[in-house]
């Protein structure tokens, strides 16, 4: 049995990475070796815990504040003895960030070939998002498999001369983990948790989600001011916003939007719940690359608030940017919710991401290559 290590730290990767692990485990020639670096504790152990999985190696590397410098270099430090112990015969990482790039890194220095799932996404602004890009681009460098989610991602590593033969068109694992949650919860077999939050919305409502460091401060007011006033026009319909607790989304959000009463300020959710208020939910408003990703699949039109996405291939379909200007958040949600044809024609988009088997494609493309 040849070995191949998942290497992931938070939510967004652990949510890609779950339909890989079973996958894996369910193969007659690869097993799975699970290291997580965990900089995101709770929201990972949540992830891990929805799909009863066991991380091999738990490198615990939370600290409060701690700064991207000071994170690589426990996340690389931290993996040398690792991989020396486990010799794996592959690594994946996902996505784009510390620990994408870090485990790449460290996989290089002991000569063990990187699988990249989600390759190819590219804004071509390495200050948008940031440090995401440069994460994205270094890793394509260091990488000997490029799972590209989409034809777009396939083409943009062509153009920078990654070797064909070592692209591969999967579609992205985020869309197998969420139709499994979201039939978990069709299917009356969600968590308490999960009941108990949906039981508390009956009228229509947006869902709300915002969190990105380059909206803070005059960004995040103007997001603020337009939630405010779609509430206040459409006092028929709540705005659900589980609110992150970084304090620089906190406090403009407590500013302008508590007291408003169809405004809705909630908790950060965990997965299984998310997905439940994503399927209830009239339409997102979203700074989230993974909402983007996801909510087609679920008939869900995108309101993005962010003036660039490395995900264009959405955009012909069920999502569109409006950055962070107060005029265009409004204007577009007022079409949403005035517009019935412009809605169905959102919200009936395909989705360019896949349908529900990028897992199963990975591993046989892994159990070629490694065969």
């Amino acid at each position: 049995m040849k070995r191949v290590m998942l290497i992931f730290g938070t939510r967004p990767e652990a949510i890609k990475m779950v339909a890989l692990a079973s996958a894996l485990a369910a193969s007659k020639s690869l097993s799975p070796i699970l290291c997580v670096t965990a900089q995101h504790r709770e929201m990972l152990d949540q992830i891990l815990a929805l799909f009863s999985l066991t991380p091999d190696y738990d490198m615990n590397l939370m600290t409060p504040g701690q700064t991207l410098s000071a994170l690589s270099a426990k996340i690389l430090g931290g993996l040398e003895p690792i991989l020396q112990q486990a010799q794996p015969d592959a690594i994946l990482v996902q996505g784009d960030t510390t620990s994408t790039l870090c485990g790449a890194l460290a996989a290089f220095y002991q000569r063990i070939p990187v699988g990249h799932v989600e390759a190819g996404l590219r804004t071509g602004d390495l200050f948008s998002p940031y440090p995401e890009e440069l994460n994205r681009v270094l890793t394509t460098r260091i990488s000997r498999w490029h799972f590209a989610a989409t034809e777009h991602n396939r083409q943009t590593l062509l153009n920078e001369q990654v070797p064909a033969e070592q692209i591969f068109l999967t579609g992205n694992p985020v869309i197998d983990a969420l139709l499994s949650v979201r039939d978990r919860i069709e299917h009356g077999n969600a968590s308490p948790e999960t009941q108990t939050l949906l039981n508390q919305f009956a009228r229509p409502y947006i869902l709300i989600t915002g969190h990105r460091r380059e909206s803070f401060g005059d960004g995040f007011q103007s997001i603020c001011r337009a939630l405010a006033r779609i509430a206040k026009q459409h006092p028929e319909i709540d705005l659900v916003y589980p609110v992150h607790l970084n304090p620089n989304v906190q406090k403009p959000v407590h500013e302008i939007l508590a007291g408003i009463p169809n405004v809705r300020l909630i908790a950060p959710q965990s997965y299984e719940p998310f997905v439940g208020l994503m399927s209830k939910s009239l339409f997102i408003i979203t700074d989230s690359g993974g909402v983007q990703e996801e909510a087609p699949s679920l008939g869900k039109p995108v309101l993005v608030m962010r003036d660039k996405t490395e995900r264009v291939e959405s955009l012909q379909g069920g999502v569109r940017l409006v950055g962070t200007d107060e005029e265009k958040i409004v204007q577009a949600a007022e079409r949403l919710l005035s517009d019935e044809a412009f809605y169905n024609q959102m919200a009936g988009a395909i989705n360019p991401y896949g349908t529900g088997d990028a897992a199963n494609k990975i591993v046989q493309i892994l159990e070629r290559e490694l065969g």
